[in-house]
């Protein structure tokens, strides 16, 4: 049996086209492959789930491809490529900014910076939570983006800019991811269901673009957590119970309370709310809506 792969790596867009929410960038980075002036360093920022690490790894994909498409997509298929999707690229190093933020970390990188491209064009190294890195790590890096050498790029990405150094910002070009709008995420759970052969109400797929607050990957795990507790039709009401929100005749018994001034039941209902460990400000807000 093959191992299962969560929605969000299985779904992981493999082209620039795939990426949604985020088509400035994407034509940003597009224009500069086509153009041939890409920068050495680019930063990219946002909040979690907005395609930060995806779009610096198919910008590396791009960049190494030794067989690009005619609107300079990555093929996929190359041996860069592959590698890279597999995470195991020799001329892309990813590192992870939060376990490696040492100036000895940030010492042994820059010393492979010398080494020569094996098969792509360039030497990439990826720093995810560059925002972690200690001060000494950013000062032993600085000097490598002021004189970068020709064949080496960085490409950044963090969710707290505000916490890097003026003078690294200074040296790259940053990009600022948008949330994801309910509508698109929305649009991208419908493709999914209907690539997994799954039936869901409209509403519950509404229910999980809003609970995401603009992260297609917490949406896509949200929809995973849904499908194992039910895997056939889904309905609303399946979404609502499967990720903790409050059932609607919570609400309606609410409702009679307050119409009856009936305070004790009202105060009943209230730490039953409380007490099962529900999402209590999703609980307010559909109130007011309700």
């Amino acid at each position: 049996m093959s191992e299962y792969q969560v929605l969000a790596r299985k779904y992981r867009p493999k082209f620039f086209r795939d990426v949604i929410g985020q088509e400035v960038i994407v034509t940003t980075l597009v224009n500069a492959i086509k153009m041939e002036r890409t920068a050495h360093a680019y930063l990219f920022c946002g909040s979690r789930g907005t395609g930060k690490t995806t779009l610096a790894r198919l910008f590396a994909k791009a960049l190494n491809c030794s067989n690009l498409s005619s609107d300079h997509e990555p093929c996929n298929k190359c041996a860069s490529c592959k590698e890279i999707s597999a995470s195991n690229a020799i001329d892309v190093l990813e590192i992870d900014g939060a376990s490696h933020r040492g100036i000895e970390d940030m010492r042994q990188i820059i010393e492979t910076i010398g080494y020569v491209p094996t098969l792509g064009k360039y030497k990439i190294y990826l720093i995810d939570e560059v925002h972690m890195l200690t001060k000494e790590a950013f000062n032993a890096l600085l000097k490598t983006l002021e004189e970068p050498p020709e064949k080496v790029k960085f490409l950044f990405a963090t969710t707290e800019p505000h916490k890097i150094p003026a003078t690294i910002l200074s040296r790259c070009q940053r990009f600022n991811l948008n949330r994801i709008s309910s509508e698109k995420i929305e649009e991208k759970l419908v493709a999914i269901a209907k690539d997994l052969s799954i039936t869901i109400a409209p509403e519950a797929l509404s229910l999980i673009a809003k609970l995401s607050e603009g992260s297609l990957r917490d949406a896509e795990s949200l929809f995973d957590q849904l499908l194992a507790f039910q895997e056939s039709e889904i309905t609303l009401d399946d979404a609502s119970e499967a990720l903790g929100m409050m059932p609607r005749k919570i609400f309606f018994a609410l409702d009679e309370a307050g119409s009856k001034n009936d305070f004790s039941a009202a105060f009943k209902i209230a730490d039953e709310v409380f007490s099962s460990g529900r999402n209590l400000a999703y609980f307010v807000e559909e109130l007011i809506l309700h």
